[in-house]
């Protein structure tokens, strides 16, 4: 069964939602789509530190060690090299279209991260995810 199947058939789940969780279905909500299950990887990788994961010490993105340092233009740099670099490695089916990364203006302990994204089996279907980090709390 091909992908593109798999997407039309609801009998058939793709996997598993991030952040795990239960429902009135299961002890896991499930993915219904290969766009909600790619959703939930990139959370699940973005939300990752890296050498969280047992046996996979380089899976996941370093978004987490930002929180103490000084927001500026580097560290904001280098958030967005991290996620360039996480998701070229262990999602390569993902194209970033935008990726955005701000201080806000109104808070500046907090750091806006947006990124719009589609994925090689349908470049045209885009989606997006907006993450805010506060550092320092």
């Amino acid at each position: 069964m091909s992908v593109r199947e798999i997407n039309r058939n609801d009998d058939i789940c793709v996997g598993i939602e991030f952040p795990l969780d239960h429902n009135l279905t299961g002890f896991f909500r499930k993915t219904k789509t290969i766009q909600q299950q790619v959703k939930s990887n990139i959370k699940n990788l973005l939300l990752t530190t890296k050498g969280e994961r047992v046996f996979q010490p380089d899976f996941g993105c370093d978004l987490k060690n930002i929180i103490f340092e000084q927001i500026d233009v580097q560290s904001l740099d280098g958030v967005d090299e991290s996620i360039r670099g996480a998701l070229s490695t262990w999602l390569p089916y993902v194209i970033i279209n935008e990726l955005v990364v701000v201080q806000n203006e109104t808070n500046q302990n907090e750091i806006t991260i947006s990124l719009e994204y589609s994925t090689t089996l349908q470049p045209d279907a885009l989606d997006n995810i907006t993450f805010n980090l506060v550092v320092g709390e």
